[in-house]
């Protein structure tokens, strides 16, 4: 937390230099402010599809055939999308996505349910594909990585972002003994052979149920980079969080707050990204525990 409040007292005291705003930055506030009407439009008219009354009482979890563990809520099995039993790998994953199921009130808010999701995504995997499919995908965001892209105005900005994204440069680069490096090119730094067929081996190394947490997270962060950190603990996720959106963070910094827009992005952003690290450690776990039900 205490690398948050530098990192909003350094976009503070930059903007305070008053440097040249760049031309994509007031078209960024225009934009923005013309999203907040459409956002509120939108989750109006999305609420029948992401919302339900609640109908049941009592959510459990039960170990079934081939040691799979199954959800049922007032023991009746609960379904993916697909049709699908829904099965989770382990223990650890049951708790977590059936508390996920208790925790909601009268309503169901299917969209902040982000442990169901990908649970689901991982059963009915609706695109149909495997895992060097997914390590390709998740890889093509290395090419364009949040932190690779620098800009080269204005100054501010400029050593914002040095101080800022260098350190976890440093640090990837030393973690997994590869090059990546950084360009203010349009075209975005060459990344070396080896460094892709580095991080193709590491991406290998997870199961396909972490695969997909973890190539969601990238998604969410538009970065292998900041991902892989999160994931190996050497960033928390508000860091992460904040890091992919410096240039977003620089802007607010100097035009303010857009109403309610920034915090909601933010939150929605920290959920999911908090969401998909914890899936990922969740199906790589392989103890059990003890505690079977959950009842309100």
């Amino acid at each position: 937390m205490n690398h948050c409040i530098m990192l909003r007292s350094l976009v503070a005291l930059h903007c305070r230099i008053g440097q040249t705003v760049l031309p994509r930055q007031r078209h960024h506030i225009q934009r923005h402010q013309s999203l907040i009407t459409d956002l509120q439009n939108a989750r109006c008219s999305s609420t029948a599809l992401t919302e339900r009354r609640k109908f049941y009482k009592d959510v459990s979890i039960s170990q079934g055939e081939g040691g799979l563990y199954e959800i049922s809520l007032d023991r009746r099995k609960l379904k993916t999308p697909g049709g699908k039993l829904f099965t989770v790998p382990n223990e650890a994953l049951a708790i977590a996505v059936a508390t996920e199921w208790d925790a909601q009130k009268d309503t169901l808010k299917f969209y902040t349910m982000h442990l169901t999701t990908l649970c689901n995504t991982a059963l009915d995997n609706p695109t149909h594909r495997d895992k060097d499919q997914m390590i390709t995908a998740a890889l093509k965001f290395l090419e364009t990585d949040t932190i690779c892209y620098r800009v080269e105005e204005p100054s501010a900005l400029v050593e914002l972002q040095k101080h800022e994204w260098d350190p976890v440069m440093e640090w990837i680069e030393k973690r997994y003994d590869v090059v990546i490096g950084s360009s203010s090119n349009i075209m975005g730094p060459e990344i070396p052979k080896e460094t892709n067929d580095t991080f193709r081996q590491h991406l290998g190394s997870y199961n396909f149920w972490a695969l997909t947490g973890l190539e969601y997270v990238i998604t969410q962060l538009k970065s292998v980079i900041l991902s892989f950190g999160m994931i190996d603990r050497h960033l928390t996720v508000e860091q992460a969080v904040l890091l992919s959106r410096l240039e977003e963070e620089y802007q607010i910094g100097f035009w303010g707050n857009v109403e309610w827009a920034h915090d909601y992005d933010m939150y929605e952003l920290r959920a999911r990204t908090a969401a998909g690290a914890l899936f990922v450690h969740l199906a790589s776990e392989s103890s059990t525990v003890k505690r079977k039900l959950l009842q309100d």
